[in-house]
């Protein structure tokens, strides 16, 4: 059963039709949109300050999303896919986005609409990631702008995906 937790009398709040994996832990002041998902060992913690995600929002395994204290929130909008094992913390995540696997997206960076940040990319402090862009490395840099095709065969398709595969584990 996942540890969904009150902190200082705040509950997180969840949309309709969303799946939280058995073993993921969700903690305190968080808000998350419609056919949202949060896998395996994921863990969002709004306990030093508010995490807000829209719909259509999944968490993979072993990520974690977290923001600082009296500092930054995390704001997560639509359709966005957070890879295995990436740590997203008190930043804003435009819609349409793919934060790629053991991504790190550091405080106070915004990151545009119709973006990627690539698997392993480190994006630092304050940085702003124009829209329709594709950062990587460490620290990340735009290596280029992305194409209509990446927005639909990868953003899109995994989003749409993994409220597919949610629809798997509705019974646990």
């Amino acid at each position: 059963m996942p540890l969904i937790h009150p902190v200082n009398g705040i509950s997180p709040v969840m949309g309709e039709n969303c799946f939280i994996a058995p073993n993921a832990t969700i903690v305190g002041a968080v808000t998350m949109g419609n056919h949202c998902s949060v896998w395996f060992n994921a863990v969002i913690r709004g306990d030093v300050n508010s995490i807000v995600m829209g719909n259509k929002v999944n968490v993979q395994d072993g990520a974690v999303i977290h923001c600082t204290y009296q500092k930054t929130k995390t704001i997560i909008g639509d359709n966005v896919s957070i890879g295995h094992n990436a740590i997203v913390h008190g930043c804003v995540v435009e819609e349409n986005v793919l934060i790629g696997m053991g991504a790190i997206v550091m405080d106070n960076v915004r990151v545009g609409s119709n973006s990627i940040v690539a698997a392993g990319a480190v994006v630092l402090e304050n940085t702003v990631i124009e829209p329709g862009s594709i950062y990587a490395g460490v620290p990340a840099k735009k290596v280029k702008d992305i194409s209509k095709e990446l927005i639909s065969g990868e953003i899109n398709r995994i989003a749409d995906n993994y409220v597919k595969y949610s629809e798997w584990f509705k019974d646990l």
